[in-house]
């Protein structure tokens, strides 16, 4: 007999890799997530773990029941979300994006929810192809991604645009592309790309790659890369997103850039999935309140130049 809850019992033990977890996890005793996968077995008619004393490991069945159980439970929230679809200020929002969106974006959404108490949020921090693989399968309903994919399977737009800032410590006295080579470079998951666009508009006779900056550390999460800074260990390219939320925004400061450069996020969602209309209110007023904080007018700086090309 098809029971869903022995398919969810079978999903968490996957994650979570234990059947202590898995029961503390589902409030349940280990005995009955034993029995729940057993039942699972005996209604498959397959053997789904090899188990190896408290350990185990997926056989070929097992590996396909769990990828068959995502797709089963990702398309009854789907089913589940759109029937409350046209609502603007109730249902689930679920949402991933880096940290240097989220950031700012998560405590924003938060403050919705606290208005409407109809929401609810799950939102993740992610890389942008965990964003995607979680879209695609269903996971989330939107992802915020910092660059532009191709697949057939997703619809991807631009939505907004952040401007990048060069930061260096709060005592630095330079100004040039040599001075700044004599600090050093503290790189994150997109500093590369980032500082590569804003050094080579800024200073298109002198840059010519971040090879030649001695590398002074890396981080892969966004949101403490600042501390280096502060540190006095080297400068950084981030979004003013980054900036704006930093803890340590006080012991470091923006160089001051003749070109402006920036940043497109994108919105990335399933091809074919109508999005729930509380997606495009919430997206559209964080979007109006960033264009007021940048600009101080409602209007968007188009989306038809490259991030690098120095529009304002």
């Amino acid at each position: 007999m098809f029971n869903a809850q022995y398919f969810r019992t079978f999903i968490t033990l996957v994650e979570t890799g234990s059947f202590t977890r898995t029961a503390r996890q589902l409030e349940m005793t280990q005995p009955g997530v034993s029995q729940h996968v057993r039942k699972l077995e005996r209604y498959l008619d397959k053997p789904l773990l090899e188990r190896h004393g408290r350990r185990f490991t997926l056989t070929e069945a097992g590996r396909r029941a769990y990828d068959y159980a995502l797709k089963l439970f990702a398309e009854h929230e789907q089913f589940r979300h759109s029937l409350d679809a046209d609502s603007l200020f109730s249902g689930d929002c679920r949402l991933a994006s880096p940290g240097s969106v989220g950031l700012m974006l998560y405590p924003f959404i938060l403050g919705q929810q606290q208005m409407y108490p109809g929401l609810t949020v799950s939102y993740s921090f992610a890389f942008n192809h965990e964003i995607v693989q979680d879209v695609l399968a269903g996971r989330y309903d939107l992802g915020i991604i910092t660059e532009e994919v191709r697949q057939p399977d997703l619809n991807v737009e631009p939505w907004h645009r952040e401007p990048l800032c060069l930061v260096v410590p709060a005592d630095f006295a330079g100004s040039g592309l040599a001075d700044l080579m004599g600090i050093g470079f503290i790189s994150h998951s997109e500093g590369m790309n980032h500082a590569g666009a804003l050094l080579r508009s800024n200073f298109p006779a002198e840059f010519r790659s971040m090879s030649h900056f001695r590398r002074q550390g890396f981080t892969n999460e966004v949101g403490m890369v600042l501390d280096a800074v502060a540190r006095g260990l080297g400068f950084t390219v981030v979004s003013r997103l980054v900036l704006e939320t930093s803890p340590w925004q006080r012991q470091v400061k923006e160089l001051d850039l003749a070109v402006p450069v920036h940043e497109t996020l994108h919105l990335v969602s399933r091809a074919g999935v109508e999005m729930p209309r509380r997606y495009a209110r919430l997206l559209e007023d964080f979007r109006e309140q960033r264009r007021q904080a940048l600009y101080g007018y409602s209007e968007q700086p188009g989306f038809g130049q490259a991030a690098d090309d120095g529009s304002p």
